[in-house]
């Protein structure tokens, strides 16, 4: 599959997360504290809330609705009430893009 022009890298700010729409799917895109992307699915396992809504700060993402958390490098969930993981996507960055490999 080839990879997917998601946006720009400044569109991002450090340590924060966009929503982005694709294919009739959610997702959400981070920006680390050391200049890294990521991204996860868009919508919280639990609520199915919008994470892009959330609060971002170490390497995780705070669901807005019910405090849950996750590890967006991984999807790895964190605090309860979450406890499904959420689906990671592999990123690179060309020039001043972000792309994302989707299935």
């Amino acid at each position: 599959m080839p990879w997917t022009d998601a946006c720009a890298t400044d569109a991002i700010e450090e340590e924060d997360v966009i929503r982005w729409d694709h294919g009739g799917r959610t997702y959400a895109l981070y920006r680390s504290p050391d200049d890294q992307f990521f991204c996860t699915d868009g919508l919280c396992t639990h609520e199915q809330v919008h994470l892009a809504d959330g609060l971002v700060m170490d390497h995780i993402i705070e669901c807005p609705k019910h405090n849950g958390q996750f590890d967006y490098r991984t999807g790895a969930p964190l605090r309860a009430p979450v406890c499904t993981a959420l689906r990671t996507y592999p990123v690179r960055v060309e020039g001043t893009r972000v792309l994302v490999d989707l299935p």
